[in-house]
């Protein structure tokens, strides 16, 4: 179990819809991409994805939701709810949920928790249990594999929080996340001071506006341990200018571009760790401006740094849209000075030469032999591969370690190629090195 209780958003998905249920009652939203991102950049912890799909066609394409969600946002997926056979366990793992749950009202998806867990890993199985009936068998559950539970039921409300299935959560014992509607901030609390509720998964708000983050802070002010932005240095020991300000410089998370530079005062710093969203001091207006208040191009807190004189604030951010009011991506794009160099940095030169193959996909160029391969289609391409994956097993023998360093470019540049005709990307990549 975590050292904080996690707060994890929960929508259905069907035909390519955001399904949102309250109770029984279903509303929708048309993007379930804007959720995904409005909830990871909002201080959720993880993301609960319900397959709705009724169909095998609208399953597939509920995966490929799911792909596309664990591509573009950072938090954590955990999906389900469509699970006839393992294969649909693999598929909800392979589009990147860090696990997948299994409803034990269906007695083949118990059948299936053992065979799952054992080839999986039982900590990216869970169980969800459909009502508190299903408490008495968690042991059971755990037993053939089942790392986490799931509970949920619309029974614990405020009129009969002290009720049988109440006191039947209280005594299970077992690490659990619990269903529970985010405007009710008491029973909440209740619910997060159980010392194995791991976490709530909330109802999302009609009105899309649920902010983790900001839930967080009243749940932290009710004694609950949560993930919040905290800092090491207090910010008396900053070292301010005559005007009671620090600078701030912002880097994108990601590429580390530089992006702009700001400045702070402690209100300012406040609530940048309070909210999760960059806010500064306006020299100019002499006011607290959030950044993207106005235009929607929010930065989002990835983290935050003091240099070592006390003096500047380094800011990682997930910047939404450009940060500089012209419309560029950085506000520093004016060349004053520049000597040409060539570009060593390992994770910078395969995006650039990886959007070159993107390049040649999308505007074929004659004579390209990039184009001669995706010409040739998927069998060229492994055959290729195969090739120069054998090439660098016979060049290992050679004590000489440059015939190496070329036959692991050429593998490389044709594994790119692959990548490219798989719809695969470097982020796909790392991301599931990072998870191993």
């Amino acid at each position: 179990m975590g050292d904080y209780k996690k707060l994890i958003p929960s929508f259905g998905c069907r035909e390519g819809q955001a399904i949102i249920c309250d109770r029984g009652v279903e509303y929708y939203s048309d993007d379930i991409m804007t959720l995904c991102r409005f909830y990871s950049d909002n201080g959720a912890d993880e993301i609960l994805i319900q397959d709705l799909s009724e169909t095998d066609e609208d399953h597939e394409n509920v995966i490929g939701i799911i792909k596309a969600a664990a591509r573009e946002v950072d938090t954590p997926i955990i999906a389900g709810g469509r699970t006839k056979r393992l294969e649909d366990i693999k598929k909800y793992l392979y589009a990147g949920a860090k696990a997948a749950f299994l409803d034990v009202s269906l007695q083949e998806n118990v059948d299936l928790i053992k065979e799952a867990a054992d080839r999986f890993g039982s900590e990216k199985i869970y169980a969800y249990l459909p009502g508190t009936e299903y408490l008495a068998s968690q042991e059971e559950y755990e037993q053939l594999g089942a790392s986490l539970m799931i509970l949920d039921t619309d029974k614990l409300d405020a009129d009969d929080f002290d009720s049988s299935h109440m006191k039947a959560l209280v005594e299970s014992k077992k690490p659990i996340l619990v269903f529970c509607d985010q405007d009710e901030p008491g029973i909440l609390t209740s619910l997060l001071k159980i010392p194995h509720v791991e976490g709530a998964i909330l109802t999302v708000p009609e009105e899309k506006e649920g902010n983790c983050m900001l839930l967080k802070q009243e749940l932290k002010a009710r004694g609950v341990v949560v993930d919040t932005f905290e800092t090491d240095v207090e910010w008396e020991q900053f070292k301010l200018d005559s005007q009671g300000l620090i600078p701030v410089v912002v880097q994108d998370y990601k590429t580390l571009q530089v992006l702009m530079v700001a400045y702070m005062n402690e209100e300012a710093f406040s609530a940048t760790l309070k909210t999760g969203r960059m806010t500064y001091f306006s020299r100019s207006r002499q006011s607290l401006w959030i950044k993207g208040e106005t235009s929607g191009h929010f930065q989002y807190v990835k983290s935050l740094k003091l240099d070592c004189d006390n003096d500047t604030i380094l800011a990682k951010v997930n910047q939404v849209g450009p940060a500089c009011h012209t419309g560029a991506k950085s506000c520093f794009f004016k060349n004053l000075a520049e000597r040409e160099y060539r570009e060593t940095n390992p994770l910078k030169v395969f995006e650039d030469v990886y959007q070159v193959i993107l390049d040649r996909k999308e505007n074929p160029k004659e004579g390209s032999y990039t184009n001669y391969l995706f010409d040739k289609g998927i069998d060229k391409i492994l055959k290729k591969l195969g090739e120069e994956a054998t090439e660098i097993v016979i060049a290992a023998k050679n004590p000489n370690p440059e015939e190496v360093k070329y036959e692991m470019s050429d593998f490389l540049y044709h594994m790119m190629v692959l990548m490219a005709q798989k719809g695969l990307n470097w982020e796909d990549i790392t991301e599931e090195l990072a998870n191993r």
